[in-house]
């Protein structure tokens, strides 16, 4: 499926906890950056998410901010 976003980071989930109506997934790429994202239960059981499932992270975002102490 195309998207308009041009980051996107191969990884694996490396944990999925699904609590109520939103999932926490954290995919681990191959560099070992973790990335955590959190969605509703029903998208992670829609994608079929589970531990060790290969994914995409796609990062879409207008601002990103940037603080130093």
């Amino acid at each position: 499926m195309p998207l308009s976003a041009r980051n996107r980071l191969a990884g694996t989930v490396k944990s999925l906890d699904t609590a109520g109506l939103t999932a926490e997934v954290v995919v681990e790429t191959d560099d070992g950056t973790e990335v955590t994202s959190i969605i509703t239960s029903k998208s992670a059981d829609r994608l079929g998410l589970a531990e060790g499932a290969d994914v995409n992270a796609v990062v879409k975002a207008t601002d990103v901010m940037i603080e130093s102490e």
